[in-house]
């Protein structure tokens, strides 16, 4: 995860979320860095829940200390 604004995404594909599976397909398999926004603990665990995606971005840095493995795992 990272900080919105924080990241050079030049070249990546950058979306709002993970819902157009196709998508992120289509972009892993030409290489292309799959990049998400999350605005909340749902989006982020949804973002990274994808294998495509490299990187989560988010606004609040807060999002940044989340445990991860508790909140996928409980």
């Amino acid at each position: 995860m990272a900080l919105q604004g924080s990241l050079d995404v030049e070249g990546a594909l950058v979306l709002d979320s993970v819902e157009d599976v196709a998508q992120l397909e289509a972009a892993h398999a030409a290489g292309t860095p799959v990049v998400v926004r999350a605005a909340d603990a749902a989006g982020v665990k949804a973002a990274l829940a994808r294998p495509e995606v490299s990187c989560v971005l988010v606004d609040d840095d807060g999002l940044l200390e989340l445990d991860l493995p508790e909140l996928t795992y409980g």
